[in-house]
Parts: C-alpha cells; structure tokens; sequence
C-alpha cells in the first residue's frame, strides 16, 4: 500500500521522528523471519476461511434430514456464507485503514467464531443460514488486507510471489475442507462441522496473536499523538462523510468498474467461472463417486487429496513462470524499464487450455467402466489451473490499476466471483440429475472453451485497451 502525503511530510519534516525508510517500525525493514511469520498470519486466516467454507457441504444432508427441508434449502447456508465472503472485506478495508491490518486480524476473526458457534447451536434453517452469513462477514477480513500486509513488507519481485502463495494456502482451505467434512458427515452430525471450524478458528487466532502492525498509516498517527505533534487526518473521514466516501470507494466505484472497464469485467467474469466450477465440485464429487463408485462420505472426502496436490503444482508453476518471465525481461531490457502488466498472464495463458481438458477429462471418465483414478487425476488438472488462471487474472487487476484503483477492481472482482459461485451449489445438485453427471461436468467444460482465449487476448492487445481506461496507472 503506498503511504499518504500527510504521512511522509510527517515522518520527513518532523525532528522528533526518525525518517520512515530507515525506521525499524516500518514492515520494509524487519528482519525476514518476522516477515515470513506476519505472511503466515494472513495466510493461515485465508486457509481458515476457505475450510469454514467447504466442510459444511458434506453434511448438508444431515441438515436436510435435521430440519426437514429440501436438497436446494440445505445448501443455502454454504451460499449465505460464501456472500458474506462477498460484502465481509468492505467493511474490513474501511477499518484497515483507519485501525490498522492488526486490528482486522485480532478483532474479526474472534467474532465471526461466535457466529460460527451460534450456527452450532441453530435449531432451525433460517438461524444456521443467518449466522453463516455473518460468519462469512467477519471471517474475510483477511481477504480485504492480506495482499496488503503483504505489499507492507516485501518489495519487487518478491511481492507477487507472497501473494501467490497466499492465495495458493487459501485454495487449500476447499480441500482440506472437503477433506475432513467427510470423515465429519459419515461419522458425526453436521454439527460437528462448525466445532471442527471453531477449534481450528481458536488455533490460527492463537497463532496470529503474535502478529504486528505493517501499515504506515495508523503507526505514524500513534506516534504523532504520543509525542504531542500534529497527528495527520484518517484517510476516512468521521461522520456522513466518513460513509459516504466507504460507500463509493467500497461499492459503487466496484460496481461502476465492473460496468465500464472490460479488463475488470472479464478477469471478473473468468474469476467466476473458476471459483462455480470450484464449488460445483464441493457439491458434486461426493454425488458422483458415492452414486458411481460406492464411495462413503469419508472416501469422497479424500478425492479432494488430489485438489490440494493440483492447488500445489499450480503455486510452483507460477513462481517458477515468474522467474523465468523476469529473468527473460530483464535480459532483454537490460535499462532497468519495468515489464508491463501483461506479463503476469503467462501462468494464465499456459493454464486455461488446461481447465477445459481437465474438465471434459473428468465429465467422461467418472463412469463405472473407468477407473475412479483417472477422474481423480482429472480434479488435480483443474485445481492446477484454476489457481494458476485465478492468481494471474488477480496480479494482472493490480498491476493494470495500480495501488489507487487496484483495490476497487479486486473488490469488483470479488463480488462477481463470489455472488455468481456461491450461487452455483443451489442449482448443481438439479443440474447433475438432469443432465446426467457426464454432460454437466461437459457442460462446465464448455463454458471454461469459451473463455479459454481470455488470457492471450489481453496479452496481445491489453495495452491498447489499457489506453482508453480513466483508471489505469
């Protein structure tokens, strides 16, 4: 995050301060164990998230058979929880900035394990799906400023390969989710899916105790008003204004740039294809193997095995595109020129013929006559490029946009992401009947086709769109 004005004339014209670069509070210059270990904390919150959110899908028949409802009703607290996922970090980025990343990571997480424990405790749908909701609020603070604490502390190169890391722990969570949700449905009640969240909540809370602060903002305010000298404005105001200005840098610019600037409206819409097939697999993979296979819930869940293994190779590919993307720009710029933004999307661009073919790999071999291995093969190829696919897109937003406009277009980003995927569950389980299980997991891979060019279409031309954009850097 880059510092404000009123900022850096404090910490560079007041006597009484050291200057900001050389200071040992400034997260630039800690000691790389303390950087490693403030990375961890966000990345443990993320992978935290991710779990809550996928170790109730396996037990939403548990739910069904609970409170007598229908197969689409019992899904609805899994879809309530992903759009808290959605609107949570506009609340959370507003309070980053004026309090600070610490205070997000402290403060939120604890309360959105109290509404985990009330979803516990529902005796009702409507309760369970309410507090799932608020759950999803207050647990993705992290989301809002995690790649911020992250641009806090490294620099250069370095920088894009935090957050990709990052974002890879957090694509872990769906499997690991998955993954113990199935042992939970075949041996305990649904329940037991938010106990098993809670305890682990309480674990990677405890862990991120030791967390310090990385953002210039509030440390340079404290220290300005301990030493008795002018302390520079919050970045949002108090009052009406204060509201005013959350709502049109946390929604309306988002959605306004969701509307008008096609590079956010199609990464935006490439984003969400990849987290509803994501979620359509939570809903659909302990369907088809326990229907094709006679697999137990617990069986289905370790299918998801082979999803983290895919999450992890992706993660490799990237860093290892990176490098050699890097290394090639600066062989032939030798001058020092910064590469352009479009670079990022080699991992997209060697990704999305991938998910087609593993998709469409997976709609025609989960049938009795294949092996269930190869199909399983199929879900670690699509966990690969999805993360590959979604991390570049991701880079790709915030270095089109840069540090001011940047944080809208992810907004954006998240919204459609996050209100078009979790709303997949509700209609999955419908589909994957109607259709049968190999033309809908072909009908996913279909969409994933025409979306596949979207990646060296901008590589080609991006600059040129970039051109006719209000808000490019």
């Amino acid at each position: 995050m880059m510092e404000s004005p009123t900022s850096k004339r404090l910490s560079i014209t007041s006597p009484e301060l050291p200057g900001w670069e050389d200071d040992p509070a400034n997260a630039q210059n800690w000691s790389v164990r303390k950087k490693i270990y403030n990375t961890g904390v966000p990345s443990v919150l993320c992978l935290l998230i991710s779990f809550g959110l996928a170790i109730y899908s396996p037990s939403h028949s548990h739910v069904q058979a609970a409170f007598h409802t229908s197969t689409t009703e019992s899904l609805l607290p899994f879809t309530m929880y992903v759009y808290g996922l959605a609107f949570g970090p506009m609340i959370a980025a507003p309070l980053s900035e004026t309090h600070g990343r610490r205070f997000v990571y402290l403060v939120m997480t604890p309360l959105a394990l109290l509404f985990i424990l009330g979803a516990g405790f529902s005796h009702n749908l409507a309760s369970l799906a309410v507090c799932r909701l608020l759950a999803g609020m207050f647990i993705s603070a992290p989301l809002a400023v995690g790649a911020g604490t992250i641009m806090d502390m490294w620099s250069g190169p370095a920088t894009g390969r935090g957050v990709t890391i990052l974002m890879t722990i957090a694509f872990m969570g769906p499997a690991l989710g998955s993954l113990v949700g199935g042992w939970v449905a075949e041996y305990k009640s649904w329940r037991w899916s938010q106990w098993t969240t809670l305890f682990l909540g309480g674990a990677c809370w405890a862990f991120s105790l030791g967390v310090q602060e990385s953002y210039s903002h509030p440390i340079l305010r404290r220290r300005a008003a301990k030493l008795g000298l002018p302390v520079p404005p919050s970045p949002i105001p108090r009052g009406l204004a204060g509201v005013r200005m959350m709502l049109t840098v946390t929604l309306a610019r988002p959605v306004y740039m969701l509307l008008t600037e096609p590079i956010v409206a199609l990464c935006s819409l490439y984003s969400s294809l990849n987290f509803s097939v994501l979620f359509c697999f939570l809903a659909c993979v302990p369907l088809v193997y326990t229907d094709v296979y006679d697999f137990t819930p617990g069986q289905c869940g370790l299918v998801f095995i082979s999803l983290a293994l895919g999450c992890a190779i992706g993660c490799l590919g990237l860093l290892v595109t990176d490098q050699y993307t890097l290394a090639q720009h600066r062989r032939d710029h030798p001058e020092g020129l910064n590469p352009p933004p479009e670079q990022v999307l080699w991992g997209a661009m060697l990704a999305s013929p991938v998910m087609p073919a593993a998709l469409f790999w997976f709609a025609w071999t989960s049938t009795r006559h294949v092996h269930w291995m190869s199909s399983i093969v199929a879900i670690g190829l699509f966990g690969c490029s999805n993360i590959m696919i979604f991390v570049s897109t991701a880079l790709y937003l915030t270095r089109v946009y840069g540090a001011t406009s940047g944080a809208s277009a992810l907004a954006a980003n998240g919204l459609l992401r996050y209100g078009i995927g979790g709303s997949f569950p509700l209609f999955t389980l419908a589909m994957y009947h109607n259709l049968g299980y190999s033309w809908a997991s072909s009908l996913l891979g279909f969409l994933a086709v025409a979306f596949a060019p979207l990646p060296w279409l901008f590589f080609r031309w991006g600059s040129r769109v970039r051109q006719h954009s209000a808000y490019t850097s």
